[in-house]
């Protein structure tokens, strides 16, 4: 079967077609440089780029990894809730000190303006 030559653009891959190079390189029928020549891909990178994020093998490596179990993505989540959780109670605690903060700020305020006699807040009645 005789392809020829298209020239593309990055926006002419759609997901299918980078599934199905992906997929045909991992099954032997072609080589990285074969499908990008094939198919007429403008860089080799785009194609090594694709292997990477869908693929099944690494190719730095040689090594087929091993997909996530549920079990694993399980625990990963979990583990990013304890942290989610973990950040959450800092923000609060920072929250309450700001707060904290403002309050004390606006008495020392009003202690400065009834000491001094002075206005140091702006007044931002409507006219």
């Amino acid at each position: 079967m005789e392809r020829t030559y298209v020239k593309r653009t990055q926006k002419d891959y759609t997901m299918q077609f980078k599934l199905q190079v992906v997929k045909e390189i991992e099954q032997g029928l072609f080589t990285i440089t074969q499908a990008q020549r094939n198919y007429g891909i403008q860089c080799r990178h785009t194609v090594v780029n694709w292997l990477k994020k869908y693929g099944n093998f690494d190719h730095s490596y040689k090594v087929i990894r091993p997909m996530k179990t549920a079990e694993q993505r399980l625990m990963e989540q979990e583990q990013e809730i304890r942290l989610l959780k973990k950040q959450n109670a800092t923000l609060q605690e920072e929250l309450s000190t700001l707060d904290k903060k403002a309050i004390l700020f606006d008495m020392m305020i009003d202690l400065a303006e009834k000491e001094y006699k002075i206005s140091i807040r702006k007044n931002s009645n409507p006219k």
